[in-house]
C-alpha cells in the first residue's frame, strides 16, 4: 500500500541531492558523511558555533547527534537548530545514551524544549526516558522499556507534537495518527558501531524531500533495513558486511525497495 510513496521519496532524494547538515559525534561522522552519499544525498558536517546558521540555511535537514556531545557542540546544535527552525527546514535529533548520564539527558531535553523538532530517532531507552516511562540506557546501549514501546511512542508524539521513531528489530514510527512498523534489517547491523547514526542520516535524507515526516522516516528506516539484509546475504563478517552496507544501500532499486519494504501500519 505504501511501497511507491517510499520508492518516489529515495526517487527524489538521488534526483535532488539534498544537502544534508550533520552536527554529530566524532566516532560515526566519517560513516553518516558516506551512507549520506550512498543514499543520493550530500553531506557536510560542520559544527562550528560561528558557520552554522549559515550552513544550516542551504541544507535541506539538519541532523543532530549527541553521541560525544560537549557544552561548546550543544551551543552550536541550538545555533543551528534555530536557524533551522527559522528557514523551515526539518531536523532529526538523535538523542544518542539520553539516560546513561543526567548532563545526557538535560541536553537533550534542553534541545526539545528549545527547538522545533521535526523527528525524534532513538533506541527504546532512549525514547522511553525523554517521555517519562522509566527506558533504562547503559553507556550508549538500550537496556529496555518499561511498558508497551508502542503506546509510549505514540502518546509521546502525540503530546510534543514530532515523529518519533523507536530503533530495534521492528522499527516504530509514529506521529501519534498513524504507526508504522518497519521490519526490514538483519541482525548484523548490531554488529558493528554507528548504524544507528547512520540510520538517522538517511532519515534526514528522506525528510529533506518530503513533508511527510513518518511517511519519510519509515521509507528511510525500510531503505537501511533492505540495503542491510542484502549486506548480510553477501558477507557473513563485520568488517566486510559494514563495506557491503554502502554498497548496497547505494545500488537499491527502486522497485526493490517498492516491492520488498516490509512496512505495516499498526
Amino acid at each position: 500500500m505504501y511501497g511507491p510513496q517510499f520508492a518516489d521519496i529515495l526517487g527524489r532524494v538521488r534526483a535532488k541531492r539534498p544537502l544534508i547538515h550533520h552536527i554529530t559525534n566524532y566516532v560515526t561522522v566519517n560513516d553518516c558523511a558516506n551512507i549520506t552519499l550512498c543514499a543520493g544525498g550530500a553531506p557536510v558536517m560542520a559544527d562550528a558555533r560561528e558557520e552554522v546558521a549559515d550552513m544550516v540555511a542551504v541544507a535541506g535537514a539538519l541532523v543532530l547527534n549527541i553521541g560525544t556531545l560537549n557544552t561548546a557542540l550543544i551551543e552550536s546544535m541550538l545555533v543551528a537548530g534555530a536557524a533551522a527552525n527559522a528557514h523551515h527546514i526539518p531536523i532529526i535529533l538523535d538523542p544518542v545514551g539520553a539516560g546513561a548520564t543526567r548532563y545526557r539527558t538535560e541536553n537533550a531535553h534542553r534541545l526539545l524544549d528549545e527547538l522545533d523538532i521535526a523527528i525524534l530517532k532513538g533506541n527504546a531507552g532512549e525514547v522511553g526516558v525523554l517521555a517519562g516511562a522509566q527506558g533504562i540506557v547503559r553507556g550508549v546501549d538500550s537496556e529496555g522499556l518499561t511498558g508497551d514501546p508502542i503506546g509510549i511512542a505514540r502518546q509521546y508524539a502525540e503530546s510534543e507534537g514530532f515523529t518519533v521513531v523507536i530503533s530495534g528489530e521492528t522499527d516504530i514510527v509514529t506521529d501519534g495518527r498513524r504507526t508504522f512498523l518497519v521490519e526490514n534489517g538483519d541482525p548484523m547491523m548490531g554488529l558493528v558501531s554507528g548504524t544507528g547514526c547512520m540510520a538517522s542520516s538517511v532519515v534526514g535524507a528522506f525528510a529533506a524531500v518530503s513533508d511527510d515526516p513518518v511517511i519519510a522516516a519509515a521509507g528511510a528506516l525500510a531503505a537501511f533495513g533492505l540495503a542491510g539484509e542484502n549486506a548480510a546475504a553477501r558477507c557473513g563478517r563485520p568488517g566486510a558486511f559494514k563495506t557491503a552496507l554502502f554498497d548496497e544501500l547505494a545500488a537499491l532499486g527502486l522497485m526493490e525497495l517498492d516491492e520488498h519494504a516490509r512496512i505495516k501500519e499498526a
